[in-house]
């Protein structure tokens, strides 16, 4: 097993994550502005609808990292 190569995966993984998180929550700041509400505001008034959009937000982070982690094993 070569070692240079599993790091090397590794590197890529971790980059990959965490371009993906810094896209991620630029999309959420970005639907944060196009939106007419604030959206912590309305999370925090329990709004059902705007909850679901912001968790799919994160499970399109989680679906997303999870690509660039298997990727970067392969």
């Amino acid at each position: 097993m070569q070692w240079s190569i599993i790091f090397l995966n590794l590197g890529y993984t971790v980059i990959g994550a965490l371009l993906t998180i810094l896209f991620m929550v630029a999309g959420y700041k970005l639907f944060d502005r196009i939106t007419p509400f604030n959206t912590a505001d309305e999370l925090a008034r329990k709004n059902l609808a705007v909850g679901v959009v912001v968790g799919a937000i994160f499970v399109g982070l989680g679906i997303a990292v999870g690509l660039v982690i298997g990727m970067g094993l392969n």
